[in-house]
């Protein structure tokens, strides 16, 4: 038997990535024969780690295929003809109408992704979920095989290497209030609503402050042009993007961080959160789609989108201490819920127990 995982895309430093090549340390751990095979392989990714998707030959029907889904793909669209047990572990794809004006492939490539996963309802034997609310999303577009929900495995030892000392130095001990979004500037991450509450913050509250958002635009650069429009029209200053930086600078970042704050409106799990957990900064989010379930009851979650309260709350975190201290507190404990060896083990339980009743 050889499990095989497919994805579309693998990246260096990529979540659903770094998921990928944790689970097949814990499956080779288990005593398989495993192997990554995708559409798009990243240049940086070490020779040999995957195999490029056009080279997948057939399969054994004892074999078992994990597909990582997250967007519209190839694999998708061959799935029914693998006639082996099948597994997906869903990590949801953006609705495709925030994409719409910004960027057409992009558009087109999502909502092919959500007609494909569709179809695949009734063409898996089991599915793992990221989040409760990608299980839910699969129920709603009918899927009725045994679904698990398991957080993806994150590389916790790369956050313990050196931050960036350029970026410290430029931005560390000035007295200034730094807050921080991490994430690709997207329209569904909703960067310009961060913008706003910032600017409250900043006109009402505190004027020495600052707000980075550390992201690529590359694809999104109608939608990066129109943010700083909107900054210009705000007249808000001390607005960064760092754009597509190096890992150790976005270390630098998360230690500069006094507070994170996320408006977005689509997440199926979201890393950001965790790392900021990670690095004891407060979170501030707006409860949309999987925020809830990552945050499992840490950060404050602001059940509306409003900027003048979303900045009163990032204010709150910045000036009384014991209201930071116990959020931080909070976030550490969901924190521990992270643990690789617990999702890891919790994983290797999972996939034992299906192999078992496929035996049977």
């Amino acid at each position: 038997m050889v499990v095989y995982q497919l994805l579309a895309t693998i990246s260096f430093g990529d979540a659903v990535s770094n998921d990928t090549l944790a689970l097949q340390e814990i499956i080779k751990k288990m005593g398989y024969k495993t192997a990554i095979f995708a559409e798009n392989i990243d240049s940086r990714i070490p020779k040999g780690t995957a195999k490029n998707y056009s080279k997948f030959g057939r399969v054994d029907k004892n074999d078992i295929i994990i597909y990582h889904l997250s967007t519209g793909s190839k694999i998708s669209r061959d799935f029914d003809k693998f006639k082996c047990r099948k597994v997906i572990i869903y990590h949801n794809i953006t609705p495709p109408e925030f994409f719409e004006g910004y960027n057409d492939a992009s558009y087109r490539i999502c909502k092919k992704g959500y007609e494909e996963v569709r179809a695949l309802a009734d063409k898996v034997d089991y599915c793992i979920a990221v989040s409760e609310y990608n299980k839910q999303n699969l129920r709603d577009m009918g899927f009725k095989c045994p679904i698990d929900v398991l957080p993806i495995l994150i590389p916790f030892e790369d956050y313990e290497k050196k931050p960036n000392e350029a970026v410290i130095a430029k931005y560390g001990g000035d007295g200034w209030t730094n807050l921080l979004f991490t994430g690709r500037i997207a329209p569904n991450k909703k960067q310009e609503d961060v913008i706003r509450a910032f600017a409250f913050y900043k006109k009402y509250y505190n004027p020495n402050s600052r707000l980075f958002l550390v992201g690529s635009s590359g694809g999104m650069e109608r939608y990066h042009r129109r943010l700083v429009s909107y900054i210009n029209a705000l007249g808000v200053r001390d607005v960064i993007f760092p754009g597509h930086i190096k890992f150790d600078e976005i270390l630098a970042y998360y230690s500069l961080a006094d507070v994170f704050v996320c408006q977005s409106e689509h997440e199926g799990f979201c890393v950001p959160l965790v790392e900021a957990m990670k690095f004891d900064v407060p979170i501030v989010a707006y409860d949309s789609s999987a925020i809830a379930d990552t945050l499992g009851g840490s950060g404050i979650l602001m059940k509306e989108k409003d900027p003048v309260l979303t900045a009163g709350v990032i204010n709150r975190l910045v000036t009384d201490k014991a209201l930071r201290e116990k959020v931080i507190s909070n976030q550490r404990i969901r924190l521990a819920d992270f643990d690789n060896e617990k999702i890891g083990g919790r994983f290797e339980k999972l996939f034992a127990d299906f192999i078992d009743k496929g035996r049977k």
